[in-house]
């Protein structure tokens, strides 16, 4: 009993070494040039250069031209994908989100009894038509820590559409851009 064990532990030891060696040869004949140094090089750019593979930032369609004609009933439909987190009623509660009438044209951070992040309360300026066309766009773009889960527009028609509808939902709205 004790024999045939060393027979079939000897025969599995002789056919990995095989299959090893077939590993070994045909890596050796379908890759013929192999490298005489292991090793890939970095090009480090000098101080204040950008390397050239950098990726190029990805410009946004701006968002102003689009105003004009924008549809407010269009951008209340796209509100609804907002409605879980935020209200735009005058005097409306803050939900998860804060409440956002007066929000264009109105300081980032500004409403009160809604606790923002950091990130948010220090945009510092105003929600002009182009910064919430950039944070409708991909809100964590603008504002990394944001608590906002909200992947954002890709279309700039619904995000002219959205901002149509946020800047109607004030008593003052900003006026639109001039064309």
């Amino acid at each position: 009993m004790g024999g045939d064990f060393f027979k079939v532990w000897g025969a599995a030891l002789v056919a990995l070494t095989v299959a090893v060696a077939i590993g070994i040869g045909i890596n050796e004949v379908t890759h013929s040039d192999h490298l005489d140094i292991k090793a890939y090089a970095v090009a480090v750019p000098e101080s204040g250069e950008t390397p050239a593979s950098a990726p190029a930032e990805e410009v946004l369609d701006p968002v102003e031209p689009l105003l004009a004609s924008a549809d407010i009933a269009d951008g209340e439909k796209a509100f609804k994908r907002c409605a879980a987190c935020h209200s735009v009623d005058k005097g409306g509660p803050n939900k998860q989100g804060p409440n956002l009438f007066g929000v264009v044209g109105n300081q980032p951070g500004a409403h009160d009894g809604f606790s923002y992040s950091d990130g948010i309360k220090a945009l510092g300026g105003e929600w002009t038509y182009d910064r919430l066309n950039t944070f409708l766009a991909k809100p964590k773009d603008l504002v990394p820590d944001t608590k906002m889960n909200f992947p954002g527009f890709k279309s700039v028609k619904d995000r002219a559409n959205m901002i149509a509808f946020l800047r109607a939902q004030s008593d003052n709205p900003v006026p639109l851009p001039a064309q």
